[in-house]
């Protein structure tokens, strides 16, 4: 009997083998000057199109995917907080949103659609398969940063695409609804979570230990869940990155 996982790993094989030109076209590159206003792309991931902001700064050393957390978007204030570190620090970012816009609203109410992890991470691999192959980031060492639900679709993706990813930081995450999938990352997988944060801490814990890759568990002193303590989220950003710029490398 199939697992959720296994078929996150034939829909992975189905998108190397059947590629298409998913990602809306870029500004040629003397229409757009690196490290100036983000581009918003507009990406098919299976059957709905999702709607992301990329932003390169000058010398990029890798690029990460940002996975929100549960009822967010890529509108996220924390989110934007680290992606504009890890950008002064040359690491490009996209966030973009997991769910449409029409999803959103049914997740409001019924609350569902935020912890189907399976869909997620799905959305996430046709996601990085297709900024993987656009010109402007075909090079770009890729990496993940998944926050509270994001956490665990990020780590499901980058088990199914294996090598194609280079590490993984999750903040706050729940790294346990990757299930078997976390035996099977290989990225270098870095782990944060806020002291005070007690429930999601022990999830934490119990994940790191199933984790067979390089890793790290990382505890915010003070910090509950959304890091909201002064200093905390400033910690957070640190601390990912200088993960990514140590592990992301150029892809050949």
């Amino acid at each position: 009997m199939r697992t959720r996982y296994g078929l996150l790993i034939n829909a992975v094989r189905h998108m190397k083998m059947s590629h298409h030109p998913n990602v809306a076209p870029l500004p040629r590159e003397d229409e757009m000057e690196i490290g100036t206003e983000p581009v918003t792309l507009q990406i098919l991931a299976g059957e709905v199109t999702l709607t992301g902001d990329l932003e390169i700064p000058e010398n990029p050393s890798g690029l990460v995917l940002f996975a929100h957390g549960s009822g967010s978007s890529r509108q996220s204030p924390r989110n934007q907080t680290v992606a504009e570190v890890l950008r002064d620090a040359g690491v490009a970012t996209l966030l973009f949103d997991l769910l449409t816009p029409e999803e959103e609203l049914e997740d409001a109410y019924n609350r569902h659609l935020r912890f189907d992890i399976g869909l997620l991470s799905r959305r996430l691999a046709f996601v990085t398969q297709e900024i993987a192959d656009d010109p402007r980031s075909r090079n770009l060492g890729l990496g993940y940063f998944g926050a509270s639900t994001g956490g665990a679709a990020a780590l499901r993706a980058a088990a199914a695409l294996s090598s194609t990813i280079g590490a993984v930081v999750s903040r706050g995450g729940r790294p346990d609804l990757a299930g078997e999938a976390l035996a099977y990352v290989k990225a270098p997988t870095l782990l944060i979570v806020g002291e005070r944060d007690e429930d999601v801490l022990r999830m934490n814990e119990r994940a790191y230990e199933q984790l067979q890759c390089e890793k790290s568990l990382a505890v915010v002193p003070h910090a509950t869940h959304l890091f909201q303590e002064p200093g905390t989220l400033e910690e957070v950003a640190r601390l990912a990155a200088e993960w990514f710029r140590k592990h992301l490398r150029g892809r050949s």
